[in-house]
């Protein structure tokens, strides 16, 4: 029987170009679904309409719904009945935003839709009247799930309306991606280089509490007049139809009042998102002065947080669930211009307070960048349709644009903090072999000249790190001299990885410029006399991988002895091991397991020596075994290695061993044709996109960059060369997994 396919959401909502935070929220949800799940979970909109306005909608409005007409809501639901492909209908509440006595002629609408529905409520007003009550109370029982922003509004509903836990979901609001170092950046475009930024955005009203600001400060301009307050947004549409610029025209007085004109700055315009990103990735310190108590979520307070700012804000329930352990500080009151300076100076007089908030802010807010937001309501449309098995993930784009940024003339930087280059961090002969690699594939697969130049900077590198007697050192500091370290600890690994690279460059001759070539084969040279220096398994794997490359261009039979030699030693140790239970080469396992069958694979493949394939396929299997569960990867934890006689330690995920399981997956799908391989390359992979136990992505869509771990409760969202270049080389082997028939 074939599944049905493309079941789609509709969600029910304000929707752009009209002016609102709920049009700007659902459209963000179709916008990053669709990121994250391309066809596989197509959206459309019924827009909602509080007049009679006509809007020139995206081709992606199907419906619309005048809010003042019942009648309009029970013929739309209708007509969404009619339509078998619509599986789920959601729906965006707020108070003010649906027609009737407190919008309670959503209830016609609910009543006759027959379909899966979940309402989305942005607002939960705390010490509901018993009219409220009951239509909301109402609502939630004509839906199949609740989604609610906040814990506090959670709360809210199972104590004081009285609604069951289990069909509440938490899904907070989605933020927008920015990088950490495009803040200085962006400062200097706009010419605020020289400035303490102060902002606040949304749509202009009353309730924004924008004067509590002003008047706190005349004294703080007074001892620092390099602050500036940016009052970002124009005035709300509804306030306009009913008091015209009242409120704005107050603002402005009280600025010139005040002598400000040079501090304050209105932005009177309904910004972009790219521009607002802008303004608040500027900003130093965001300011929230509502004076609203029950405003339940605020979207631009979300994105302030995702954008690196240090927040002041007004008690109001999303702050107060927020700002904690040292995001941003949280007042005690509503409408209290003294705090506000009292914070306000805090954090102008100490920058360096400052900073460490909004890094705490943008680090913490991460979890609720739009993919991860969009995983949420993909795995809810799921619970309700019965349509997992056809949701897929997108495979994001292949960026070069990280392991740019971390590339200098010397080599690629060892790490860096968020996605910002760390040069204290230095040099590894490590990673710059992996770069290379990396670009010697990448021109391979899609022939791009300028990969080429990044090649010869890590070729150089290597080239530079070689000593005279063929061995090769790791660590370099950021003026390229070598370090201590090399001298304390074993560098047999990296040894083994320079032999693995310069045997895939040289396996590319036909392709590579003759220079590069020669260059790489007077460093294979030089070290190759010293093959039999190599002990640790993962050198000896290392090592076997570049025999057998260098081998597929230079088949001499010396090349095959050493290949036998060290597949051997391999052999030695799995049989030493190796007990009825435990089919691998050490006691143990520890990080980059998977290259040691990859090694033996490799081995089977240059000398076709039987045994070679026969253990490589079992470690493989017995490794995987531990690596496959429940549809999901799990491999050996960072925080404690898998010993024989041990139970294993779960978290502490590296996304290196994920990038290495999919890379031998592939080696060993190519050879043996074997069916489960290529159906784990695909969950493995999917680690990446969101399936894992945090249900994140563990990639920056900004960069194109991995995050550097995966822990019990969060994302190390940190970026370095290792973890990005795994991610970028498991990227490339995907596109052979794109086409389903692959």
């Amino acid at each position: 029987m074939k599944i049905e396919k493309e079941i789609k959401m509709l969600i029910v909502s304000s929707y752009p170009p009209r002016e609102c935070g709920l049009a700007t929220f659902s459209n963000d949800v179709l916008i990053s679904i669709k990121k994250v799940f391309g066809a596989t979970l197509p959206i459309e909109i019924c827009a909602l309409q509080n007049e009679k306005v006509t809007y020139k909608y995206g081709k992606e409005v199907k419906y619309t719904i005048a809010t003042s007409s019942l009648d309009n809501y029970r013929l739309v639901a209708e007509k969404i009945n009619e339509r078998n492909d619509i599986g789920l209908v959601c729906i965006q509440h707020e108070f003010g935003l649906h027609g009737g006595e407190y919008g309670n002629y959503i209830l016609a609408f609910l009543l006759a839709l027959n379909k899966q529905i979940i309402t989305v409520f942005h607002t939960v007003l705390p010490q509901p009247d018993e009219t409220r009550k009951k239509i909301v109370q109402a609502i939630i029982d004509l839906s199949n799930k609740i989604v609610v922003l906040t814990t506090n509004s959670r709360e809210i509903l199972v104590n004081q309306y009285g609604i069951q836990n289990s069909k509440i979901n938490l899904i907070p609001h989605g933020i927008h991606s920015i990088l950490w170092e495009q803040k200085k950046i962006v400062k200097d475009k706009y010419h605020y280089s020289d400035k303490i930024v102060l902002s606040a955005f949304g749509l202009i009203s009353e309730n924004k509490g924008i004067e509590t600001v002003l008047y706190a400060l005349p004294e703080i301009v007074a001892k620092h007049p390099e602050v500036i307050y940016l009052v970002i947004g124009k005035t709300h549409p509804e306030i306009i139809k009913s008091e015209g610029e009242q409120y704005r025209n107050q603002l402005v007085a009280i600025t010139q009042e005040l002598h400000l004109d040079n501090n304050v700055i209105f932005i009177n315009e309904y910004v972009e998102l790219k521009q607002l990103l802008d303004y608040l990735t500027l900003s130093d310190i965001y300011l929230f002065s509502s004076k609203d108590p029950n405003q339940a979520v605020s979207g631009t307070f979300a994105y302030a947080m995702g954008c690196g700012c240090a927040v002041i804000s007004t008690p109001i329930p999303h702050a107060i669930e927020v700002l904690k352990e040292g995001n941003g500080i949280l007042l005690n009151s509503f409408s209290n211009s003294n705090e506000f300076q009292e914070a306000i100076i805090k954090l102008v007089e100490n920058k360096e307070l400052r900073i460490q908030m909004g890094r705490k802010a943008f680090s913490q807010s991460q979890e609720t960048i739009w993919e991860n937001i969009a995983i949420k309501y993909g795995l809810l449309f799921c619970e309700l349709t019965n349509k997992e098995e056809d949701l897929k993930f997108e495979l994001p784009p292949l960026q070069l644009d990280h392991i740019k940024d971390l590339t200098t003339d010397y080599g690629i930087l060892q790490f860096s903090i968020f996605s910002e280059p760390d040069l204290s961090s230095g040099y590894t002969l490590d990673d710059n072999a992996r770069a290379l690699i990396n670009m010697i594939m990448h021109f391979s697969l899609y022939h791009d000249n300028e990969v080429l130049k990044l090649a010869e900077i890590y070729l150089r590198f290597i080239e530079g790190i070689q000593r005279k007697d063929g061995l090769f050192d790791n660590y370099k500091d950021i003026d390229c001299q070598l370090t201590a370290k090399n001298l304390e600890v074993n560098l047999e690994d990296s040894n083994g990885r320079a032999l693995w690279s310069l045997g895939y460059v040289i396996s590319h001759k036909n392709i590579l410029p003759i220079d590069f070539i020669i260059r790489a084969e007077t460093c294979w040279e030089k070290a190759f006399i010293r093959l039999n220096e190599i002990n640790s398994p993962r050198a000896i794997a290392y090592t076997l991988k570049g025999l057998y490359f260098y081998h597929l261009v230079y088949p001499h039979d010396k090349i095959q002895v050493n290949i036998k030699q060290l597949a051997d030693k391999l052999l030695e140790l799995y049989n030493i091991h190796s007990e009825e239970f435990w089919s691998w080469y050490e006691n143990y396992m520890t990080y980059v397991n998977n290259v040691l069958p990859e090694a033996m694979m490799y081995s089977y493949l240059a000398t076709r020596e039987t045994e070679y394939l026969k253990i490589a396929t079992i470690t493989f299997d017995f490794l995987l075994s531990h690596y496959f569960m429940k549809g999901q990867i799990k491999v050996i934890s960072n925080r404690g290695w898998f010993k024989k006689e041990n139970e294993r330690v779960f978290y502490g995920e590296q996304p290196i061993e994920i990038a290495t399981t999919i890379i031998t997956l592939d080696l060993f799908y190519q050879i043996t044709g074997n069916i489960k391989y290529k159906e784990q390359i695909k969950v493995a992979y999917n680690w990446y996109l969101g399936n894992n136990h945090l249900k994140q992505i563990m990639y920056n869509p900004k960069n194109g960059a991995s995050y550097d771990g995966l822990e019990d409760k969060s994302i190390n969202i940190n970026q370095g060369a290792e973890s990005t270049l795994c991610f970028f080389k498991a990227r490339m082997i995907m596109d052979k997994y794109a086409n389903n028939n692959s």
